[in-house]
């Protein structure tokens, strides 16, 4: 029933988000999604552990 959208619908969503934003901001709205994959894509190829332990540091004797 909700399998998948067809050109007609697509077309659709695009109207109502232009009267919506206005097509001044379609530009800032798509760089904006852009970036947020780009970082989630980032995000999931990164290596889960972080070393958040303290480098020892020397003291030297005086």
């Amino acid at each position: 029933m909700f399998g998948s959208l067809g050109m007609p619908e697509l077309l659709v969503i695009l109207v109502i988000i232009l009267i919506i934003f206005g097509a001044g901001k379609l530009p800032e709205i798509g760089g904006a999604i852009g970036k947020g994959i780009k970082n989630f894509k980032r995000a999931t190829h990164e290596p889960d552990e972080i070393n958040v332990t303290p480098e020892a540091r020397k003291i030297e004797p005086k």
